[in-house]
């Protein structure tokens, strides 16, 4: 009985095995028979048999090696034609993009040479174009191209005794003067000075610069969406947009001009590192662009590390909500440490950079990851309480950084911040001049409702909304998924409809609404703002993944989602550029036709009495922004600067605008003479004022800093002693003659000079 439930067992065994082998594909052979078979005839059927299946399974090799060739063959022509087409897409899209950045850049070019009539004007004339004190950045480009050479140009500006009266002041430093340090040493290197002019190749750089920030927008936009008509549809909304979205128009040779364009290179390096699906090389080369845009970024403007922690934020959200790998995040911090290293080294140990916000957040976060290894495990409302006490870690530990570090070393510019700051939100108020005239800035003041107003008109404020709101439901989702301990998907197809899980849209997400909050405060932030609202938009309306993610939530199944999501990504675009194109595109074209007239003849004529008038060692008083321009077309020394992020100038800066105050003939000569003073300018544009904003005018600033501001029943009365200085002086009576002698007037300006000697006439 044994035996024989061996002999079924094995039997059964075998049947089995006969069963599984017929299921496998092409690949059985015909097992042999197990019946014993006795005698030589059994042994000769078997041969036979064997050499039967060896010539079957020879065939069915061939068969399957040449079935093999022929997939490995279509497999190769396959991945040869999708590279192909991969290939030409990206062909396309980098010449589509760099077509936009160069057409922007002539546009810019031909706009300028209309408004001002470039091409026509003498230099003195050109000069006076550079508004808002924007000269004087052009002044020192100017003056190291004049310098014997290079290096001595350099010295001289970090040495600098002939710009502000009375001091020795490293220009590089006080004014971020990296741009024309770079721009000048590239014109004595290429030998561009044979065949252009300095100014020319000094906009020229500028203008090429606003070419790479719109390239960089285009690039972004494509790579988040996929298709590089995002990329054309972002730009069309930013050339239409250009009064909120860029200061060309206002100073050429701003600051911001030159720094911002890097940023948008930065943001578009971190876009591509911060991706999921990204190859080795790719994110190496998306790692060291981000590399030398954060120090470049940092290095040619001085509020560019509070930027950069306005960045820094959106990137430690998304790693506290373990969107990201933790190994992007240390990769992002070591950029950021190198580059503010570096950059506290290239601008001569600067302390701003020590006690700012961004090296705060990273040596906060630091220090909270260290105490927190855990912090990311654990059941849902665990985490939740790990993640407040994370925050709070993070929070307190840069705080305190940044108090002892404001306490071992003396940084001169965070009092009055923190004192404009208080007063910006009405926890405070002052009567200082400083912080109240900053916030009567244009730059610091509320935005208006025209600027939602035509954003509206171009249609980019309502797509906006409906993207930000799809998207932010979305990485809410995918939060509230990875904070339940639930994996994100790791195979991302357009099915799975979840946008929010991209990491790089979560980014861009926390990015637009959070400088879309400071420029809701801040009217300057917009210039931060809008250019990714019209990126993030172009985007959001190309995406298949944004419309699939709409319909997976309305479980849409009378039409395949998939396709109708591929339909709308294309057509939407399309529609809104056609409609942009027909509406907008008559007004840029008559921007380019039409001839403007900017030509101050007060102005001109001031300077034209300064350089042949004035004694060259002459040192001249008056508003920041006219002793820019006074610096730049005569090189004569000057009070004060058009610097507002420097509380030693701004303080000069009252000083000099005593002369529009209630203030006495000799109160005025001793503040002038105690900043070497040998002529003031006084303006009639600010003498006679007349605004419907009466707080912000320059002469309330300072009767309300001077005590000479009476209440009377809810209106605001001006009084004192003595009359208004800008005016009595006109009268030309004594005491004001015995202390000044007018030299010169027009329209606009009254050149008092100072007498060393004082006359007493009666």
């Amino acid at each position: 009985m044994t035996e024989l439930r061996c002999r079924k067992s094995e039997t059964l065994e075998g049947d089995n095995e006969e069963e599984e082998k017929q299921k496998e594909p092409e690949l059985e052979t015909k097992p042999p028979d197990v019946e014993e078979v006795s005698g030589s005839s059994a042994a000769a059927a078997d041969g036979s048999q064997q050499k039967d299946e060896g010539e079957v399974k020879g065939g069915q090799h061939e068969q399957e090696e040449s079935s093999r060739a022929q997939s490995c063959v279509k497999a190769k022509g396959l991945s040869a034609s999708v590279f192909l087409q991969r290939l030409v897409r990206v062909f396309f899209g980098c010449l589509a993009s760099v077509a936009c950045g160069m057409l922007y850049a002539v546009y810019l070019s031909t706009y300028h040479d209309r408004k001002f009539w470039f091409s026509t004007r003498q230099e003195l004339e050109r000069e006076i174009t550079f508004q808002g004190g924007s000269g004087v950045y052009y002044y020192y480009y100017k003056r190291l191209i004049a310098a014997p050479s290079f290096e001595r140009g350099f010295y001289e500006l970090v040495v600098d005794n002939r710009t502000v009266s009375g001091q020795t002041i490293n220009a590089v430093e006080r004014l971020s003067l990296y741009p024309e340090l770079i721009t000048s040493f590239i014109y004595r290197v290429t030998g561009s000075q044979d065949f252009v002019e300095p100014i020319y190749f000094y906009i020229g750089a500028v203008l090429g610069l606003q070419a790479v920030y719109v390239t960089a927008l285009f690039v972004c936009s494509w790579v988040m969406s996929g298709t590089w008509v995002a990329g054309m549809l972002a730009v069309a909304w930013y050339v239409i947009n250009r009064a909120d979205t860029t200061k060309v128009d206002h100073g050429l040779p701003l600051r911001d001009n030159w720094a911002l364009p890097y940023f948008s290179w930065q943001v578009t390096a971190l876009t591509g590192f911060l991706r999921n699906k990204i190859g080795s090389s790719t994110e190496m080369f998306c790692y060291l662009t981000m590399s030398a845009t954060t120090f470049t970024f940092l290095l040619v403007w001085e509020h560019s590390h509070y930027v950069l922690f306005i960045q820094g934020f959106c990137l430690f959200l998304l790693d506290s909500f373990d969107l990201v790998p933790p190994r992007k995040i240390a990769d992002i911090h070591k950029v950021y440490l190198s580059s503010l290293f570096l950059a506290y080294m290239f601008q001569f140990q600067n302390t701003a950079l020590l006690s700012s916000p961004l090296l705060s957040l990273l040596i906060g976060s630091v220090l909270a990851r260290y105490f927190q290894q855990r912090m990311k495990v654990g059941p849902l409302v665990a985490r939740v309480m790990k993640l407040f006490l994370h925050f709070y870690l993070v929070f307190t530990s840069g705080i305190t950084y940044s108090y002892l570090v404001k306490k071992l070393i003396a940084v001169n510019e965070s009092d009055f911040i923190l004192k404009f700051l208080e007063v910006k939100f009405g926890l405070n108020t002052t009567t200082d001049f400083v912080p109240n005239f900053l916030l009567c800035q244009e730059s610091f003041q509320t935005p208006g409702q025209d600027l939602f107003l035509r954003l509206m008109q171009a249609s980019v404020l309502p797509f906006y909304f409906l993207v930000l709101t799809v998207c932010l439901l979305s990485a809410l989702q995918a939060i509230y998924r990875r904070l339940s301990g639930q994996p994100l998907c790791k195979t991302y197809s357009l099915e799975n409809g979840g946008i929010g899980e991209h990491p790089e849209v979560v980014y861009h997400v926390f990015h637009t609404m959070l400088f879309g909050g400071l420029a809701l405060l801040f009217d300057g932030m917009k210039y931060l703002w809008t250019p990714y609202v019209c990126m993030f938009t172009a985007f959001g309306v190309c995406s298949p993944d944004l419309w699939m993610t709409v319909f997976k939530w309305l479980k849409l199944k009378s039409i395949h989602p998939v396709v109708l999501s591929l339909i709308l990504s294309t057509a939407v675009p399309t529609i809104i550029g056609f409609s942009l194109w027909r509406e907008f595109s008559p007004r840029v074209l008559a921007e380019l036709s039409e001839l403007q007239e900017f030509y101050d003849a007060d102005t001109v004529e001031l300077m034209s009495w300064i350089k042949s008038q004035a004694p060259v060692a002459a040192v001249f008083a008056g508003s920041p922004q006219l002793l820019g321009a006074v610096k730049l077309c005569s090189g004569s020394a000057v009070t004060s600067l058009p610097v507002y992020s420097d509380i030693k100038l701004l303080k000069r800066t009252e000083d000099t605008y005593q002369v529009y105050a209630m203030r006495s003939a000799e109160d005025i000569y001793k503040l002038l003479t105690a900043q070497k003073t040998n002529y003031v300018i006084i303006e009639e544009s600010i003498c006679n004022e007349l605004t419907l904003n009466k707080g912000c005018r320059i002469k309330d600033l300072l009767d309300i800093s001077n005590g000479h501001i009476v209440y009377d029943k809810g209106e605001i009365y001006s009084f004192s002693k003595y009359g208004r200085f800008c005016h009595e002086i006109k009268m030309n009576y004594s005491p004001y003659t015995n202390y000044f002698t007018r030299v010169f007037w027009n329209r606009s300006y009254h050149v008092y000079k100072v007498n060393s000697v004082i006359s007493f006439q009666y």
